[in-house]
């Protein structure tokens, strides 16, 4: 018997699809959804693949009884080293073949081919060579023999596949995937996929979680109600929690802090982050602490959470802002406190591997909610806040949000024409796929 064909993991995802359920539990973060135009996109890619693995196919070696009228019976062997050659033609063949979805305790996703059957409708044998005519003679017979063989070995081809090439190949679907030194996302399946008659569901975690020490996150992901849409072969709905996590995560770990001292004010500022440039506006602090730096340091209140309504993302994040006289013997000393609030708007962008987005600067309002030099104007520092927020914070956090974080995709998977939308909780992302062959 020959070696088993090799069939490409894209021809089997588009035969029948049969999921086992699994338990409800927490709402996922991000549901993959691959429509019945993705379904039949991957069909055909299988059919691709199993036209060519077919002739791949080895028969083995074969015995059988004929007989032939006015003459008698016969007997047959039928090996490979046979000389000469013969030609086969099979017609009308028709493959059924159920795939169980799963997942692993590790959320990774796994199939098993829980039956298969083949039907060829006919098949038709040409045979040539020194013995072609006697061969043909009872042709029939081997006719009916091959097309046994066949069915079966389509089968055994396709039930070895699922094992060696599916299975591996559903596998490289990211479980965790590393967004930076400090984050990482975790993609592991919530359940079984579930399977529809015209589409296929995947629950997906995606909780963004510290590499460093992972801690339980404090709400859960919001129900998405998916749109009927199915102009593209594949959607992603992606939940707020998503993004609220990775919030969570950067503000425990202190990224939204900042400090200003008075070598990062431009030189050609007017107001420089001293007592003495202070004076004018709080008298008090310059005859306290003569000639003496002063240090604005910022912490955003709680983690900021990105709001998402009909076409419209937004985020109000807290901050507070504490001042200190930079005393001689580098001792710090707490001189006020500000309130600092702003609404933002922010834009997401959808690429063919990851999702990006960009803040909106806006102006940021000051409140003085502490003093121990007396009350004093805050527009000063109201505009060197604006300064310092607007061409700097906003700046490094565009530039962490450039960077984006990866779409949940199987290896060689392309996906073109993207489209957005955004609803209530969540994102909408459409595309079409492009499955490159190696």
């Amino acid at each position: 018997m020959g070696a088993p064909a090799r069939v490409l993991p894209s021809l089997l995802l588009g035969l029948l699809l049969a999921s086992s359920p699994g338990a409800p539990g927490a709402n996922p973060g991000l549901v993959a959804r691959i429509t019945d135009q993705g379904l039949q996109y991957v069909a055909k890619e299988g059919l691709v693949a199993l036209q060519r693995e077919l002739h791949n196919i080895m028969l083995p070696d074969f015995t059988g009884d004929f007989k032939i009228k006015h003459v008698g019976r016969g007997h047959y062997e039928f090996h490979r080293r046979l000389h000469g050659s013969f030609d086969v033609h099979v017609k009308g063949i028709t493959i059924s073949v159920n795939l169980d979805l799963g997942s692993e305790p590790s959320g990774r996703p796994t199939v098993t081919a829980s039956s298969c059957s083949t039907h060829i409708r006919d098949v038709e044998v040409d045979m040539s060579g020194d013995l072609g005519w006697l061969l043909n003679l009872f042709h029939n017979q081997i006719e009916s023999k091959f097309q046994k063989i066949l069915e079966s070995k389509v089968c055994e081809m396709i039930q070895k596949s699922v094992t060696s090439d599916l299975q591996p190949y559903l596998q490289t679907l990211p479980v965790t995937t590393e967004i930076d030194r400090l984050a990482g996302i975790d993609y592991s399946l919530m359940e079984a996929p579930r399977a529809a008659a015209q589409m296929l569901d995947v629950m997906l975690k995606a909780e963004i979680f510290n590499r460093d020490h992972r801690s339980s996150v404090p709400f859960l992901a919001p129900i998405m109600s998916l749109p009927e849409e199915h102009t593209r072969m594949v959607y992603f709905a992606i939940s707020d929690y998503v993004f609220n996590t990775a919030s969570l995560v950067y503000h425990e770990a202190g990224y939204l802090n900042f400090s200003i001292t008075d070598d990062v004010v431009p030189p050609t500022s007017n107001i420089r982050l001293t007592t003495k440039s202070f004076r004018a506006f709080v008298p008090r602090l310059e005859k306290r602490y003569p000639n003496m730096n002063l240090e604005l340091q910022g912490r955003v209140v709680s983690a900021p959470v990105l709001n998402f309504s009909p076409g419209n993302l937004s985020l109000a994040p807290q901050m507070e802002i504490e001042g200190f006289v930079l005393l001689p013997d580098s001792a710090r000393e707490l001189i006020f406190q500000l309130g600092v609030t702003t609404n933002l708007s922010a834009t997401l962008t959808f690429n063919t591997s990851k999702i990006t987005g960009f803040l909106k600067p806006e102006k940021v309002q000051v409140e003085l909610k502490e003093s121990k030099v007396g009350l004093f104007n805050v527009e000063l520092l109201e505009a060197l806040l604006n300064y310092y927020i607007l061409n700097t914070l906003y700046s490094e956090v565009n530039a962490k949000l450039a960077s984006g974080f990866p779409l949940p995709l199987l290896k060689r998977i392309q996906l073109y024409d993207p489209v957005l939308q955004i609803h209530k909780d969540f994102l909408f992302l459409g595309a079409n796929v492009q499955y490159l062959r190696g």
